[in-house]
Parts: structure tokens; sequence; C-alpha cells
């Protein structure tokens, strides 16, 4: 089986790869499939194959430098999800904003008052569940983004402990500095290592003096969007790195 047949193998199944293409140095050239369990194909040097898991994090294709070598690094698999834990005002307008961007929203609540199709629209699923419960369902992996919007202990903990033992790229929580704080130390009191906890985007979301509901959920997407790329979030003007992104090809993931 050829290279390009395992690649339509994978984009089939709904799994991830990378493919990475040496296009400059050593090995011009070489291309090196590698998949989200680490296996291998293709003629490309072997080392590459450390590369793979940062760029499926990533999400899109970017070029990078690795041992002298210039490496197209091609990502391939299925849209990127968002999973809401809260079934609130917000949670809404962030279904509604992730989907214009192709990703797949999916909601939880173990309110069954609150978790309803007529608060939530936009959702494409909506659970009736406690966190661990969706989590264990969902099992966030590399392409997926985890908000917390409950402001209650009994949702937010479990929440955010559950998301910090997954691959999720990014976990993010609503409430004040003061509440952080607070919630950070009963994360501590559960055997939340620090490392783990510096994980958590917390409050979520850039500081774009967010009022509304709106407001609120663009600023966490956007904060969520600059994680995915590697970005910082600052402004395009004090910014010295590419307006744009390098550009995804059409048949990327």
């Amino acid at each position: 089986m050829t290279l390009f047949d395992e690649l339509r193998a994978i984009v089939e199944s709904g799994d991830r790869a990378v493919v990475l293409t040496v296009v400059a140095g050593p090995d011009t050239g070489a291309k090196l499939l590698v998949r989200e369990d680490g296996s291998t194909t293709g003629n490309g040097p072997a080392e590459l194959a450390a590369l793979a898991s940062d760029a499926l994090r990533r999400g899109r294709g970017h070029v990078l430098e690795a041992d002298g070598r210039t490496v197209f690094a091609d990502v391939y698999g299925p849209p990127p999800r968002l999973l809401v834990i809260g079934a609130v005002d917000t949670a809404e307008t962030l279904c509604r904003a992730a989907k214009m961007l192709g990703w797949t929203t999916i909601v939880a609540d173990a309110r069954a008052r609150f978790a309803t199709r007529e608060r939530i629209p936009s959702a494409d699923e909506i659970l009736v569940a406690w966190p661990d419960e969706a989590l264990a369902q969902v099992q966030p992996d590399v392409g997926t983004a985890v908000l917390v919007l409950t402001h209650d202990d009994k949702f937010d903990l479990p929440a955010l402990t559950g998301a910090l033992a997954t691959e999720a790229f990014y976990v993010g929580a609503l409430g004040s500095r003061r509440n952080q704080e607070r919630r950070r130390e009963r994360l501590r009191e559960e055997g939340v290592a620090d490392a783990d906890l510096d994980r958590i985007a917390g409050p979520a979301g850039l500081d774009i003096g967010a009022e509304s509901p709106a407001e609120t959920a663009l600023s966490m997407l956007a904060e969520i969007l600059a994680v995915r790329a590697g970005r910082g979030g600052g402004r395009l003007k004090d910014s010295r790195l590419r307006i744009h992104a390098e550009p995804e090809p059409a048949s990327g993931g």
C-alpha cells in the first residue's frame, strides 16, 4: 500500500495523521506519514516522527525547522471539537460561533432544565450528564478544547480534574481571578499537580473588555484559536510574526 493509500484510509476512517515532507536540507523530498499512535509509513528520516505529536496538537499545516531541515507538516483529521461544560447563555453563543469555523460543538450539563435544544440550538450534541460522565463519553483528544462555564464547585472541580487528565489542547474556565485562585487551591487539595494547573486558562479568554455573553464567547474562542495556532493573542500591530498563520492546504485537517 502506498503512502497515499494509507493516508486515504486514515482520512476515511476519521483518524488523525501528519505527513512530514522535507522541503529543504538533507533528504529534500522525503516524506514520512505518522499516525496518531506513532506508527509510520514512508521514506522520510525516522527521527521526524518526534515532530508529529506537536504537529497534531497544532492541528493545521505549518512549516518548521528540525535538524538542519525545513519540514512542512501537513495535518489530517476530523474537525476540532469544542466541549462546553455548563448550558449557560454563553454556551449558545460559543457554539454558534464555533460552528461558523467548521468545528463540532458539544454542550454538557447535569441539569436537564438547562441542557435543552431550545436553550442551545446551535450545539451539535447536548448531553444531560455530570462532568465525569460527559468527559468519558466525549473523550477529549488533541483536537478538543474544553470550556467550563458552570461557576459551581460540584461541577467545576470534577470537570477541570477530568479535562486535565485528557489530551485536550485547551482547558479553560470562567470566573474572577479570586475565584480562580480559590479553585486552584481546591484542585491542589484534590491532588492536581501545579504543572497541570498551569494548563488551565482561567479566567478564560483574551482581554478585550468583554461584558455581554456574546463578547465573552468571542474572547474565549479567540484565545482557543490563538492557543491552537501557537500564537500569543496580542495586537497584530505589536506582533513581529506573520499576520496570517501558514496557509493550510485544502486537503489538510
